[in-house]
């Protein structure tokens, strides 16, 4: 049959009879191997019923090579939504080739951008990236071209105007017919003993058995009868993918996958097509790639990663569950749909774990380590203004070379004078853009950031920060606190070290009143939106001014920060996709005017929805 990974050499020259109860434990066994194989690459991008309406395709995916500015042993990733799958590792070359496949699922409202990440190999702990490109896989697969091959530009991820090589791709859209037929090409290749591509009714009834289905094993000659459609006493692969897709219409033969043990629904051809696809993916003659990764950088990691994580020192989780306890910190790109990873510096992952997750550290915050968190964050933040400190800044853009867009800022590095200076960098007009600009009942993210959304705060189930219960009269102060919001909707825009640092405006109105509530430089903290290392917060508006969405409020000074909004309950209906991300501690990485959420406010009904005032510790 030439699919050599799902067959077994071997044959036997015992009777049929003798042979029979060997010959279903073999079947059983081959299609337990396939299961195994498929729950390694750990895909379950198919779990998920589709509607009609949402379904866009399967799109079939080819890395075929590479052409790269020095040569090495190279390895490539493809990430798309919540998947990422890796390729083999390529021969020393500065033209490596792969053939590696991989079919994803493509939804009308869902992922449709594909990033491709080539890596140098011959680091000992990490592999380097050296170049990165994004596909929208709708609109290639849609474009007047007469070829499924195409040749897309690496680009330096230091710099987005330098190329680094190119990478050649095949990308077509899975035909449902052929769907249907490789399955059954598949299928038939496990039982095909003879290997003459058709099955004889002892063949054919090992299959059904297999399958586990009880009625149709009683049904096994019927069943055979109707497949053979030529009467010629054996079913071909045509008359076995006729009869699959018959039967999973109307009275399915499957129960469950034979691949991966789920079960497939009866009466539901799109799920049975896009299940049967996306689970048997091999038999091409080309590799596979493995799945089973969550982002690029976790698919490329190197022995030493492997060996920390099998000592539980690293691990791989998305989420705030998480917390300081793993090493990596994963969120929900909303821009691309797609998880990516937050960069971390290795010596403040030990801090953060020496401090928030030890009982010592948990009781020196009681007795003084607090005073001692502000005093390093206000000498930092000194030194962070001098012009020795503009010696950082190479390296600081540098290690974050993926994640920090240079074509974005106003004015080039040499600009910056001090540390500080690139820190508060502005970006050019029009980096941002402000959605729905014309429309004061719609609300706007606030900062470059992950955001987390509660449409109360009993939703968020007593949130914890750092170890520290709080609830709105905590946060905002006697002062500001009103009934209003108690329960109103809460949104936390948490910004990195290697963010854009300005946040603005989430809505239009005029600003109440500026309160400062002592309190402490915590590493993430409350509302205020002050870390520890944050020298000081700079407004750029001031009481009484009548302000746009959109427009800057203020900004940090080096560190990390946190921006918290709380609306007054009932006031606004926050995006679905934030809360989703929220309800399963996944933050969701947003820019400055991207759709936070709608006014539940009738216009002329007394105003939009209420920021409250802005509330700061220091």
């Amino acid at each position: 049959m030439g699919h050599g990974s799902s067959k077994e050499d071997g044959s036997s020259s015992s009777s049929d009879e003798d042979a029979k109860p060997s010959r279903i434990s073999r079947v059983k066994h081959r299609l337990r191997r396939h299961r195994l194989r498929r729950r390694r690459r750990s895909d379950s991008s198919h779990k998920k019923l589709f509607a009609a309406e949402d379904f866009a395709g399967i799109a079939h995916l080819t890395l075929i090579n590479a052409e790269m500015k020095f040569k090495d042993k190279w390895l490539a990733c493809v990430s798309f939504g919540e998947q990422t799958f890796r390729t083999n590792v390529s021969t020393e070359t500065d033209k490596p080739v792969w053939n590696c496949e991989r079919k994803l699922l493509l939804e009308k409202n869902g992922p449709l951008v594909a990033r491709i990440s080539v890596f140098e190999t011959n680091r000992l702990s990490k592999n380097n990236l050296i170049g990165y490109c994004e596909i929208n896989l709708l609109d290639y697969l849609t474009q007047d071209s007469d070829s499924d091959f195409g040749t897309f530009d690496l680009i330096d991820p230091g710099s987005s105007d330098k190329v680094v090589g190119c990478v050649r791709i095949s990308c077509n859209v899975e035909d449902p017919i052929e769907t249907e037929k490789n399955f059954a090409r598949r299928i038939l290749s496990i039982v095909d003993y003879d290997e003459d591509g058709k099955l004889s009714l002892s063949e054919f009834s090992e299959l059904i058995n297999a399958f586990g289905n009880n009625l149709a094993a009683s049904k096994k000659e019927e069943l055979f009868k109707a497949a053979d459609k030529n009467g010629d006493g054996v079913v071909s692969l045509d008359e076995l993918a006729e009869l699959l897709a018959l039967q999973q219409e109307t009275e399915p033969i499957m129960n469950c996958c034979p691949v991966c043990g789920e079960v497939v629904e009866g009466g539901d051809k799109l799920n049975s097509l896009i299940h049967l696809s996306l689970c048997f993916d091999e038999g091409t003659g080309n590799q596979v790639m493995t799945g089973g990764f969550l982002t690029d950088k976790q698919a490329s990691y190197g022995w030493m990663f492997k060996l920390s994580e099998w000592a539980h020192f690293s691990s791989y989780r998305f989420g705030l569950n998480s917390g300081s306890s793993a090493s990596h910190i994963l969120v929900f790109d909303r821009k691309t749909k797609r998880l990516v990873e937050e960069l971390i510096d290795t010596k403040i992952v030990l801090s953060m774990r020496t401090i928030y997750q030890s009982k010592i550290g948990l009781g020196l915050m009681d007795k003084g380590a607090k005073e001692i968190l502000q005093s390093i964050s206000e000498r930092q933040g000194r030194q962070m203004n001098t012009v020795e400190s503009a010696k950082e800044i190479p390296k600081f853009v540098e290690f974050f070379k993926d994640q920090i867009n240079m074509a974005e800022v106003k004015y080039p590095l040499e600009h910056f004078k001090t540390f500080n200076e690139f820190f508060v960098r502005e970006l050019k007009p029009g980096a941002r853009t402000i959605a729905s600009i014309e429309r004061d009942d719609v609300a706007v993210c606030a900062a470059d950031c992950r955001l987390m959304a509660f449409k109360s705060v009993e939703d968020s189930l007593r949130f914890w920060i750092k170890g520290r219960k709080f609830s709105i009269q905590g946060l905002l102060g006697k002062e500001v606190c009103s009934n209003a919001f108690i329960d109103g909707s809460l949104v936390i825009f948490r910004l990195a070290p290697q963010d854009y640092h300005r946040f603005h405006l989430p809505v239009s109105g005029t600003i109440g009143k500026f309160v400062n509530i002592p309190g402490c430089l915590y590493t993430v903290a409350f509302v205020a939106i002050g870390a520890t290392m944050v020298g000081s917060i700079t407004f750029v508006k001031k009481e009484g001014d009548f302000v746009k969405k959109g427009e800057e409020f203020g900004y940090f000074s080096f560190g990390g920060s946190t921006v918290i909004c709380v609306f007054e309950k009932g006031a606004i209906d926050i995006d679905d996709d934030l809360l989703a991300n929220s309800g399963r501690s996944l933050e969701t990485l947003v820019s400055v005017g991207m759709t936070l959420g709608v006014s539940k406010k009738k216009p002329g009904s007394g105003g939009l929805p209420n920021l409250e005032n802005c509330v700061l510790r220091n």
